[in-house]
């Protein structure tokens, strides 16, 4: 799963020994941290969030089931008492409501109390949840790794929107109402055993950018005020693979608004996830195979989910700074050199595009033509993102096969 945002209110330290009396006496084991429970706040059922890893920092988030939008929590425990404020510090003196909670079996029993002195009852009880039968293959997954997920995406559905037909591929895309996020499934052009693992990859992106959503809200602020906007553009469906461009705008409530792209990339006959080694090696021996968000640049870096077949990261990474990045250089110093030229001195506002540090961990997906690669400049430079030229040629790729054996074009 994504961690940076999403889990921006959780600390991943263990909880003091002091503190695991008062965690039992909530039905809770601080290393299970965090905890979620439904329950009612007034007459409105809700979902909650605790860690309670730290009596001192206690974090939290809630949503109604009627919104799906998370409120973030923050308070302390202290013998017993659970006392919380909800909402994110401002620089201002605005009051913000709060929750005062106690020990009840199986969960805490407490109240809400708004700013203006209304008082409604708050009842939470430690949920379980089980997928259902025939459920999302993701969503299914979240039962047990992420249950507070599964409770929100659980309660949403999605909405079945226009037909296309792109590549000579039928596709139907769906979105899902409240974020807007919008993804496509494949209906025709592959066997159905590769229909079915393509396109429960797909899903499980669409669901989990659904999830960015919402973090992107909390981290914002009260009631889904940030700003999170997607276009995804399908770059290839061939015999060989299923390449879409996700590019993201948002404004999370950081010092400044960004963008950038994560495309997702499949061996359409698998359905697997392709890394950039599986496709292109420009290294000695065995090709690797190191599979992380290499863009996730709305969570600040490694998705939790990477896999490898024992390369370290450090390996990982001297392998991108010292082979992969001046080799594609070079290649496009000679495909694009206007393009690559070294701006000059007096340009502060220049793009070097022939410094290889930015091409370290390029988003990359698969063209027609060949493979767009997407260079990383520091935030200060963002606006030379984007641009459209540097694609590198099939001719350029075939000649330096990656580890899994793919039919792409000469």
């Amino acid at each position: 799963m994504r961690e940076g945002i999403r889990r921006g209110i959780r600390l991943g330290a263990c909880g003091m020994a002091a503190a695991i009396g008062l965690l039992a006496a909530a039905g809770l084991r601080a290393e299970e941290a965090p905890q979620v429970y439904t329950g009612t706040l007034g007459d409105q059922s809700v979902v909650v969030e605790l860690d309670l890893t730290q009596p001192n920092e206690v974090t939290g988030r809630y949503f109604y089931q009627k919104y799906h939008l998370d409120l973030p929590l923050s308070g302390t425990l202290v013998n017993h008492d659970l006392s919380m404020s909800e909402g994110l510090d401002a620089l201002d003196d605005t009051p913000h409501p709060t929750i005062s909670l106690q020990p009840a079996e199986q969960g805490w029993q407490g109240e809400w109390r708004s700013p203006q002195g209304k008082v409604l009852p708050l009842q939470l009880t430690q949920a379980h949840p089980t997928a259902a039968a025939g459920e999302d293959a993701y969503l299914a997954t979240l039962a047990d790794s992420d249950p507070y997920e599964y409770l929100r995406l659980h309660g949403l559905r999605l909405q079945r929107d226009k037909p296309q037909t792109v590549m000579g591929y039928a596709i139907q895309w769906w979105r899902e109402p409240q974020s807007g996020i919008r993804l496509f499934e494949i209906l025709s052009g592959y066997p159905p055993a590769q229909l079915e693992a393509l396109n429960r990859q797909l899903r499980a992106r669409l669901w989990q950018e659904v999830v960015d959503y919402h973090a992107c809200q909390l981290g914002a602020s009260r009631f889904g005020q940030g700003e999170f906007s997607q276009t995804v553009t399908p770059t290839l469906l061939s015999p060989a693979v299923v390449s879409v461009s996700v590019f993201t705008s948002y404004d999370c409530g950081g010092a400044h608004p960004d963008f950038g792209d994560a495309p997702l990339n499949l061996n359409a006959q698998t359905g697997e996830k392709l890394a950039l080694e599986d496709v292109l090696w420009l290294g000695e021996g065995k090709p690797f195979h190191y599979l992380y968000e290499e863009n996730n640049f709305y969570d600040g870096g490694q998705d939790a989910n990477e896999t490898t077949d024992s390369v370290s990261f450090d390996d990982y990474a001297a392998y991108r700074s010292h082979t992969l990045a001046p080799w594609l250089v070079r290649q496009f110093q000679t495909l694009y050199p206007e393009q690559m030229a070294v701006p000059a001195e007096e340009d502060e506002d220049g793009c070097n595009f022939s410094d290889p540090e930015i091409w370290n961990f390029p988003a990359w997906y698969f063209t027609p033509q060949g493979i767009w690669f997407g260079p990383s400049f520091a935030r200060v430079m963002r606006a030379c993102e984007g641009e459209s030229w540097s694609v590198l040629p099939w001719k350029q790729i075939t000649g330096h096969p990656g580890g899994v054996a793919l039919a792409l074009p000469k």
